[in-house]
Parts: structure tokens; sequence; C-alpha cells
């Protein structure tokens, strides 16, 4: 798959830097072309602020260049920050739809 063509479903990540730690099990990070803060929740007491740490989510809507991915929170980025994790399958029917004409 080409790198910026997402469809709704795709599992996609992407990189975001430590900020601060806000409290004891959460912390703030800057996510490219979002232009707010976002606090998650890690309980780790090893990160560091300036550190990278890669965030993974469900695309939920595409729209042109920009991509809505769901962490926890709706998140709207630039489809270029995003890396394609896992392409979304649909589940195959084990039975048909409709039943055998008799």
């Amino acid at each position: 798959m080409a790198k910026g063509s997402f469809n709704i479903g795709d599992e996609v990540a992407i990189t975001a830097t430590v900020r601060r730690r806000v409290t004891e099990d959460r912390i703030s990070v800057s996510i490219p072309s979002y232009g707010f803060p976002h606090s998650i929740i890690d309980k780790t007491s090893t990160v560091k602020k300036g550190q990278s740490m890669e965030l993974v989510g469900d695309v939920t809507h595409v729209d042109g260049e920009w991509v809505t991915m769901n962490l926890g929170v709706p998140v709207t980025v630039n489809m270029d920050t995003l890396r394609l994790v896992i392409a979304y399958q649909p589940p195959m029917r084990k039975a048909p739809l409709v039943d055998k004409p008799t």
C-alpha cells in the first residue's frame, strides 16, 4: 500500500514526543500536525522529556490529506505523519447470507 493511502478501519501509528509528566501515571505528548497537547496514561517511570513514543490507533475518518484516528479520543492529523501498521480486513462469512433455493 502506498504511503498516504489509508482506509477506515486501518490500524495506524504516529510518533509523538513526550512534553512532560503530568501526574504519576499520566504524561503529556506533542503529536505532529495536531496542534494541541495530548495526555496519555503511562505508568512507566522511565519516560523522559523529549523522548519519542509511538501511538497506535484505528482510522475513523479520511478527508483529503487529513485522517482522524482514535486514540481514546479522536485526533485529526496530516496523512504524511502516519504509518500503516495493519490494513483492515473485513470478516469472512462461514455460511452464505441467503438460504439455498429448494
